[in-house]
């Protein structure tokens, strides 16, 4: 775990293993060169004014992820400089934004690594500022080293940054003290998502998964009940059932709850936590399983989001539900051609078992609906079609209201996630017509991540307000680390959740 302080120390009596500073390609209509952002006018001074030309003579252009290394000067007390490219200077009387500088510390930490402390003196003009190079520090910091040999040991392994100090934050002002909170909060919660969707599944498989959202809830004071495979056949949940029958590891339905004595709405998110996903009878080509430890992910970001609303303390209700099972092949598994009733009463025509998270997604949604929730956010990793639609950063938005799913995609942008509002097109419902049953879980293949949308639609109770969040592109990052995103799981959509919830909260949400 990193901790957080502010610090009004100067840069050169401070202590620390790095400062860490920001520089930008300057833009055309002044300097046109590398330039030294603010927040490091005392590193500067020390090099008599030449640092830009210093580091442009090892390479530096200011470029957006470049990290450039270097001896602090003489009469400083940390030992090293590090200049991170925060890209293109913003134009006159404006500022860096805030995904830039949350970028630029993630990529700073992730070069730290194995340091014990770092100073960040990047840009910072208000408590915003603040927020978000917490964040991103936070978030940079993290690895994922449980199951190596040297685990996290720091006198073997490469350990986190095990400290960020934010040199010119202000400790006394109440805005500067509620952003680095509000950072620590929801980037240690975002982290214990990225740890549970890099979790081998021998070790996280739903039994497992609902026993550490009991312990959560019990550190936070959140209320949680689990249904397990019993409790989901006397209640009827068929689509649970089915896409977890074939494994030795049965289902759960958990429910996550937040409530606040001064909430005047509620909010519920549902997230689809498949542990592993073999992709059933209709089991996955090679090369598609090595990573579908991951297709828990929605699950996990709504359990992170729940957990760092509790510790804001908003005054939102906010309820959780996690659908989880594990698909497997097996003489249980459910059959291509079988008929399942959910727990609506709808049945449905399983025409592939590999499109199995709308089918436990349906039972979620529609005992969500039954709690009349003001919305309804569903988060999953849902269809290889949104991958080839967005590819593998940004998450599509589909809902049955246009209004909020554009306040969802502004809320995804706000906090620095990169999404995109789809639609659903009626046409594409006729797809799914069966013969035998009241819808098919399959519809025309093109178009694929739309169908499934408009299949959970099916299952969310009349008149209230639903968006589903396709995450099934940016949830799992296959290749290398980038800005404060690490290689692996990715906690895609918990800052938006947790967005969303602050503006239910402040009446802002439409």
């Amino acid at each position: 775990m990193t901790a957080l302080t502010l610090s009004t120390a100067a840069a050169p009596g401070l202590r620390a293993d790095a400062i860490v500073i920001g520089v930008a390609k300057g833009a055309a209509s002044r300097s046109g060169g590398l330039v030294v952002a603010p927040g490091a006018e005392a590193v500067d001074k020390a090099y008599d004014g030449k640092l830009a030309g210093v580091l442009e003579t090892l390479g530096a252009s200011g470029a957006e992820g470049e990290v450039t290394k270097l001896p602090a000067p003489s009469g400083f007390k940390t030992p090293l400089v590090v200049a991170v490219g925060l890209g293109p200077e913003p134009e006159k009387d404006s500022s860096f934004d805030a995904e830039a500088l949350r970028r630029a510390a993630g990529t700073a930490a992730r070069a730290l690594n194995g340091s014990k402390k770092a100073a960040f003196a990047l840009p910072l003009t208000d408590a915003a500022d603040a927020g978000a190079i917490a964040e991103g520090a936070l978030l940079g910091a993290y690895s994922f080293d449980a199951y190596k040999e040297n685990g996290k040991d720091p006198k073997k392994g490469k350990a986190p940054l095990a400290e960020v100090a934010l040199l010119g934050g202000k400790p006394r002002d109440r805005a500067y003290k509620a952003a680095v909170e509000r950072a620590l909060a929801v980037s240690e919660e975002l982290n214990r998502a990225r740890d549970l969707i890099n979790t081998p599944p021998n070790d996280l498989y739903p039994e497992a998964f609902a026993a550490v959202v009991q312990a959560a809830g019990k550190e936070h004071g959140l209320k949680v009940q689990v249904l397990d495979d019993k409790a989901l056949v006397k209640g009827g949940y068929g689509g649970i059932l089915g896409v977890g029958g074939g494994s030795e590891a049965k289902p759960r339905l958990v429910k996550l709850s937040y409530t606040s004595s001064k909430a005047k709405k509620h909010l519920a998110l549902v997230g689809k936590g498949i542990t592993y996903d073999s992709g059933g009878i209709s089991l996955k080509p090679a090369g598609h399983n090595e990573t579908m430890k991951c297709d828990m992910s929605g699950a996990a970001a709504v359990f992170a989001a729940v957990v760092a609303v509790a510790r804001l303390g908003l005054e939102v209700n906010v309820t959780g539900w996690l659908a989880l099972a594990e698909n497997m092949p097996s003489g249980s598994a459910v059959r291509p051609g079988d008929v399942l009733r959910m727990y609506s009463g709808k049945t449905v025509e399983v025409l592939n078992t590999d499109a199995e998270g709308r089918l436990v997604l349906a039972d979620a949604l529609w005992a969500a609906s039954e709690e009349k929730p003001d919305a309804i956010v569903d988060v999953a990793t849902l269809t290889g079609a949104m991958m080839l639609a967005l590819g593998s950063r940004t998450y599509g938005i589909m809902a049955n209201d246009d209004a909020f799913r554009t306040a969802v995609h502004e809320a995804a942008e706000e906090v620095g996630e990169p999404a995109w509002p789809m639609p659903l097109p009626e046409h594409l419902r006729k797809g799914m017509e069966s013969p035998t049953a009241d819808i098919a879980n399959m519809g025309e293949r093109m178009g694929g991540g739309l169908v499934a949308g408009l299949f959970l639609r099916e299952f969310v109770g009349e008149g209230i307000t639903w968006a589903h969040l396709d995450i099934a592109g940016p949830a799992f990052n296959e290749g290398g680390p980038f800005g404060y995103t690490p290689k692996g799981g990715t906690g895609t959509a918990v800052r938006t959740l947790v967005r969303l919830a602050e503006l239910t909260a402040a009446g802002d949400l439409g």
